[in-house]
């Protein structure tokens, strides 16, 4: 009859067929995996694999992996504080921290048996930096490498490991080189693991691979004027201040690349990595760059207003080293930067309550000063949580302080939560440290994905909690 629509196709052949999909050819798989592992979450590719069997056994398994593996590195995740002094491995907490993902928001907890005679130093590109009491169990999710006490004798060759820990000179000793200003990771080919450390109270920058008997010193002073440095892609990234000689200040930026593995099986098999100059400021301009931030994978310069905090520009390293010249970068999207010793990017679902395409820091320009967000389009201040900060932050408080806590290191490892505790606080695990111990380098992450991909968890959902008066989530199925 014209007019008549045909028939719709039916039968096997049908694009809507559950088996078109499972028969998809393995290199194509692959070739989806890869890309979810470079734009999106490891979580996605844990997703990717448990589809079905074809898939799972098209794509390589993260399951010890997780850290000689580039690739598999949970870059998107990290360690959430709780407060009230409950560090990771706090026998309240019976074993378990919170993780959560600056890009989603969500939260997941788990079981770490680890911590109980381990404390956290840092966290880099989702892995965790350890030193403990014991040697960890040998697994591709944990990489050890040298003992901390070779870099102590780099400094005080006298040092014994033997003296006890109730000297207080042996005590200051090992809380300097545990307050790891910053680390960076890298992954050769081979395997070889490669862990760069800035250590601001020794002034030093230390390196050493999973194939090192011993930590090496670079020769790269950090001095009062270098702001704290920036980890991305495996190098380190720093600001100085310098005055010229006609009284004005020149900002530079240098670049610390990783060592360079040469000889295998040596007591330090890595060659001194190079500081190099890649940028100058202009000498000129009103707003002077004072931090340095990784957003949407690139390096940008955080400017602030002569007089401070009255103005907040961002920059482009690029743009910077391309051109010469600092050009103002108008949007970074939905992204939040929150700006302290540290400077974290998050997306504005992690906090609901601030406005992406801002800037949160503490704003000092007022006698009375507060936790504000700079919205960079209409370039004004608004408070990003309620209350002053100059007091006592009451409990329970706002998720903003807990995410704000990682960018203050001195707080964020320690279990205690920003503007609730003041002055810098320093490790005390069981009272002792012995000579036995090790820095580890591992992605507990990659357990918690590995766990929700046997169990096929399609969302991670957050449930609150009150135990102890902490802030507390839990990961459901």
């Amino acid at each position: 009859m014209p007019g008549k629509r045909p028939p719709a196709a039916s039968g096997p052949d049908a694009s809507s067929s559950p088996s078109s999909w499972a028969s998809l050819q393995a290199d194509l798989v692959r070739l989806v995996g890869d890309r979810l592992l470079e734009t999106g979450d490891l979580l996605d590719y844990v997703r990717l694999r448990a589809v079905c069997p074809h898939w799972r056994s098209s794509t390589p398994s993260p399951s010890g992996r997780g850290v000689a593996d580039a690739c598999f590195h949970p870059r998107r995740w990290m360690m959430l504080p709780e407060g009230h002094g409950l560090f990771p491995g706090h026998h309240k907490l019976q074993g378990y921290i919170r993780f959560f993902n600056r890009s989603t928001g969500a939260i997941v907890r788990r079981e770490i048996p680890l911590l109980s005679d381990h404390c956290v130093l840092d966290s880099a590109d989702g892995l965790l930096l350890l030193h403990g009491t014991a040697t960890p169990p040998s697994t591709g999710d944990i990489a050890e490498l040298p003992s901390l006490l070779t870099l102590i004798r780099r400094f005080s060759p006298r040092f014994s490991a033997e003296r006890r820990d109730s000297s207080s000179t042996t005590r200051r000793l090992w809380a300097k080189f545990r307050d790891v200003t910053v680390a960076s990771v890298t992954a050769s080919a081979q395997g070889v693991i490669t862990v760069m450390v800035a250590l601001f109270r020794a002034s030093a920058v230390a390196f050493a691979t999973t194939e090192d008997q011993q930590w090496s010193v670079a020769d790269c002073k950090l001095s009062s004027r270098i702001r704290r440095p920036l980890p991305f892609q495996g190098k380190l990234y720093m600001l100085d201040e310098r005055k010229l000689s006609d009284g004005s200040n020149v900002t530079q930026i240098f670049q610390v690349e990783p060592p360079r593995h040469h000889v295998k099986g040596s007591a330090s098999s890595s060659v001194p990595p190079p500081k190099s100059l890649i940028a100058t400021c202009p000498a000129s301009g009103t707003n002077i760059p004072f931090y340095l931030a990784e957003c949407d994978s690139e390096i940008l310069l955080i400017g602030l207003g002569n007089p401070l905090y009255s103005r907040i520009t961002l920059y482009r390293l690029a743009d910077l080293m391309l051109l010469g010249r600092l050009v103002p970068v108008t949007s970074i999207g939905d992204n939040i930067l929150l700006v302290s010793d540290k400077v974290l990017s998050v997306s504005s679902r992690v906090l609901p309550n601030v406005e992406g395409n801002s800037v949160v820091m503490v704003n000092g320009g007022n006698e009375e000063a507060y936790f504000g967000q700079y919205q960079l389009s209409s370039s004004t201040w608004s408070p990003a949580a309620d209350g002053s900060i100059r007091d006592h932050v009451p409990s329970p408080c706002s998720l903003i302080y807990h995410i704000f806590t990682c960018c203050r290191p001195d707080h964020w490892d320690k279990g205690e939560i920003s503007f609730q505790v003041r002055g810098n606080l320093t490790w005390k695990v069981k009272g002792r440290i012995t000579v036995s111990s090790k820095i580890c380098e591992f992605t507990e992450i990659r357990w918690i994905l590995d766990v929700a991909m046997s169990k096929k968890i399609e969302n991670l959902q957050l449930q609150e909690m009150d135990i102890d008066g902490t802030i507390s989530w839990s990961y459901c199925s």
